[in-house]
């Protein structure tokens, strides 16, 4: 048989006196502690205050760059905290005394290492943005070429840089693809070429046509006369002879290319035809093989695959001609002597 026993009225009064005696340090090392404890308020307040005050200095600073606002953004973003996390550690070495930076450092490191994998492919990117901002491979509204995208950049943020394309679409590529990978910058100088082929044919004066192809590029309004257009022949195609027009315009921007190009197509297309040169299309030609003169004319004069040789040409011979031949060699013949005898094949 268990028997409870029953704390006594002295017990409990200890037990209330102890638990008061705790309350009342509790209170008395607050008290004490309040001081410190305005005081580090003040503190952070004042460092809350300073990195607002920096970040709004950086970017009125960067604000004059138009095209610095993203990497003052950005800087001023880290340097605000920056500051403020400093301010924290003061703090709490003004309230707690014992308080050592360099453990909590320690301990951040070590829980750095881990964040770190955890999240490389975020702090990859951050890091690209930041060095994409620093160096400025392209800035915003350039337009640039990524792998199978093309268009105009609308933000460069510290993960990821969007662009938005000639058909209206907003792409969303990461910073650590366009730092590690080729990027090409359409509006990175004032000017730009633009070239195009242009195929007139063989029998057609070469000279003729490239003054013709200079004059028509040169009388359309907004080509750049420094650097000159030039035009020089650069294949002897199939059926045409290439010659390649080169151009500059400027501003160097995709819509202003479409418009010149279209332009200086429809000027150099009307100037040729007008002046009676040739812009072959493609044609294909069947040959047969049993051409008669009676039908095809004087073989020594065709141009047309067949090899015209030298001297006197030996006449055509049919594909009905040739196999009439090859049966009657197949039939048995008697020689002098009574005897049955295949005939060798008849020969011209």
């Amino acid at each position: 048989m268990i028997i409870a026993q029953v704390p006594s009225a002295s017990d409990t009064k200890a037990e209330i006196t102890s638990a008061w005696d705790r309350v009342q340090l509790l209170i008395d090392n607050s008290i004490a502690r309040l001081p410190s404890v305005i005081l580090a308020i003040i503190v952070f307040i004042i460092f809350f205050l300073i990195a607002r005050t920096v970040k709004q200095v950086i970017k009125r600073v960067t604000r004059r760059r138009r095209n610095a606002r993203s990497l003052g953004m950005v800087l001023g973003r880290l340097a605000q905290g920056t500051i403020i996390l400093v301010g924290l550690f003061v703090a709490l070495t003004i309230i707690i005394p014992s308080f050592q930076v360099g453990d909590l450092v320690q301990l951040l490191g070590i829980s750095g290492v881990a964040v770190g994998f955890a999240f490389r492919d975020i702090l990859q990117n951050f890091l690209a943005g930041i060095l994409i901002l620093l160096t400025e491979p392209f800035q915003i509204n350039d337009q640039i070429v990524f792998k199978n995208f093309e268009g105009t950049v609308e933000n460069i943020e510290t993960r990821a840089t969007t662009i938005r394309t000639y058909d209206g679409r907003r792409i969303v590529i990461p910073n650590a693809e366009l730092f590690t990978n080729s990027v090409t910058v359409n509006t990175a100088f004032g000017n730009r070429r633009i070239e195009y082929d242009f195929g007139i044919g063989y029998g057609d004066d070469i000279d003729f046509a490239k003054q013709l192809i200079l004059e028509a590029i040169n009388e359309t309004e907004g080509v750049l006369q420094d650097p000159a257009a030039d035009v020089l022949v650069v294949d002897l195609a199939d059926f045409t002879v290439n010659i390649r027009a080169r151009w500059w315009i400027q501003p160097p921007r995709r819509a202003d290319a479409l418009d010149f190009r279209d332009k200086v197509l429809s000027a150099v297309k009307n100037k040729l035809t007008a002046n009676g040169v040739d812009l072959p299309f493609p044609t294909q030609q069947i040959l047969f093989h049993d051409q008669t003169e009676e039908t095809d004319g004087n073989r020594n004069r065709q141009r047309e695959g067949w090899p015209s040789g030298f001297g006197k040409v030996p006449q055509s011979r049919s594909i009905g001609g040739s196999l009439n031949r090859l049966i009657h060699s197949q039939i048995p013949r008697e020689d002098k002597d009574g005897n049955n005898k295949t005939s060798i094949i008849d020969r011209q």
